[in-house]
């Protein structure tokens, strides 16, 4: 049967080549931003620039894509010339080979979200994401380079602080979960007798915790670990900047610790009826967070 099965492979072969089955590799295409800003204004010009992570060393074509439309730029580097409101949209890239079965393609990259703005502020978020402890800056810029005499920075419609002079950027020092928000900026200027205010788009801003609060999964199918055997998976959101220092792993049944601590987010315990918690710790940065208690089985009330 595996001979006859085999033997039509081989039949249907010149006849997928023909008609060019299209082929996707394992490997996914990676879009960098090379300019400074994903948000540019109306004029500007953006440059991406994509590469193939194949460590065989092949010769890819490229290919650039906004959303679901194929563009006809092809090569490694993609260059956006006096941009238009139009332009916005979501960029992303793919490698193609011809081949002696077809074409061969990648996996399309995750994409570059890019706007371009037709106003005359724009409020510059971090380009990393900012983490709870961190000072966060966040620049406005301005269309051309008119005498600045004040600027004002506001996070969901209200304002958080204001600067006279030239300087345009702000830094909010220690921050929390709650600074995460929608935030803006105003700038005004004086030109023979008259001011100009100008404000930009609301901008996201999200602040991140460096380890969020664990949750315990309990998985116990007899088909995958016996009758007597059940695996605790402790779920949790580390955002440590690299090198990152190593998360330590502990499991608990009614407060009991079970074993020594894992360099895994799981363990296989002896099933039994009670309260399991896990607690991850990160010796090295002082973080430790425990999840709720989740319930095995019927307890006694």
């Amino acid at each position: 049967m595996d001979t006859c099965i085999v033997l039509l492979v081989l039949a249907l072969l010149p006849q997928l080549v023909m008609c060019n089955v299209p082929m996707v590799t394992s490997f996914r295409a990676i879009v960098e931003l090379v300019s400074d800003n994903s948000r540019i204004f109306t004029g500007e010009s953006l440059h991406l620039r994509c590469s193939i992570p194949d460590i065989h060393g092949s010769n890819w074509s490229v290919e650039w894509f906004r959303g679901s439309e194929k563009l006809p730029e092809t090569g490694e580097n993609f260059k956006l010339w006096n941009a238009k409101i139009k332009a916005s949209g979501k960029f992303s890239c793919q490698g193609a080979r011809k081949t002696m079965i077809g074409i061969i393609r990648t996996l399309q990259s995750v994409p570059v979200e890019i706007e371009v703005d037709g106003g005359w502020a724009i409020l510059k978020p971090p380009s990393r994401s900012t983490l709870v402890g961190d000072t966060l800056k966040l620049s406005c810029r301005l269309r051309g380079f008119p005498p600045i005499h004040e600027t004002i920075l506001y996070k969901d419609g209200i304002e958080v602080m204001r600067q006279i002079g030239q300087n345009v950027s702000f830094y909010l020092s220690n921050v929390t979960l709650g600074d995460s928000g929608m935030y803006s900026c105003r700038v005004s200027w004086d030109v023979r007798r008259r001011t100009y205010s100008v404000t930009s788009v609301n901008t996201p801003v999200h602040i991140l915790e460096v380890l969020s609060q664990p949750l315990l999964e309990i998985h116990a199918d007899i088909k995958l670990y016996g009758a007597k055997k059940m695996k605790l998976i402790c779920h949790v959101l580390y955002n440590a900047r690299a090198p990152a220092p190593p998360v330590h792993y502990y499991f608990y049944k009614n407060n009991e610790q079970l074993g020594m601590a894992k360099s895994k987010n799981y363990d296989l315990v002896t099933k039994a009826l009670g309260q399991y918690s896990c607690r991850v710790k990160v010796p090295q940065l002082d973080l430790v967070r425990r999840s709720k208690p989740s319930s095995f089985g019927d307890l006694p009330e």
